[in-house]
């Protein structure tokens, strides 16, 4: 994960990336080693929608609206009612509202995706929200953020 790491707790405020490094090659890897494909292929969709949002600035209802069109099309009702396949095939359809809508394919380089998820929590520091919360906290701009970039524990494995 990449998260902020500012002087003073900004609870909410900033931007964060989870998830980070799962690309196509790995999301495969994770399935084939966790022998999970629902566990691997919903937090590969997940991070698609969280990057695409928080670092190249794709609206997140779009991928919401993916989700709930293919639980309609599956007739189920909640998230955990997709089959790992499902989630496969929903990955693509994540991957081609990124193009579609940043003009650009979802970065498969874990390299790039790093350096762009460091970029949007800094960036994230002087967002409205952020901006609002640190004038309400007597919070100076000057002091800037940390950037952490931490090993995640999966809270989604079943």
């Amino acid at each position: 994960s990449v998260r902020s790491g500012a002087r003073a707790s900004m609870p909410g405020m900033m931007d964060t990336v989870l998830n980070l490094g799962l690309n196509d090659a790995t999301a495969a890897g994770l399935a084939a080693r966790a022998d999970d494909t629902r566990f691997a292929y919903d937090s590969y969709r997940r991070f698609i929608q969280m990057y695409a949002d928080v670092v190249m600035g794709v609206d997140h209802g779009l991928f919401e609206d993916a989700l709930e069109e293919m639980k309609l099309r599956f007739g189920v009702f909640d998230d955990t009612g997709l089959t790992g396949d499902n989630l496969v095939a929903l990955v693509d359809i994540y991957k081609d509202i990124v193009a579609d809508e940043a003009g650009e394919a979802f970065p498969q380089d874990p390299g790039d995706q790093l350096w762009g998820a460091v970029g949007a929590v800094f960036t994230s520091w002087m967002n409205a929200r952020a901006t609002t919360y640190r004038r309400l906290n007597n919070i100076p701009a000057s002091w800037g953020t940390a950037v952490n970039v931490q090993a995640m524990v999966f809270g989604n494995m079943g």
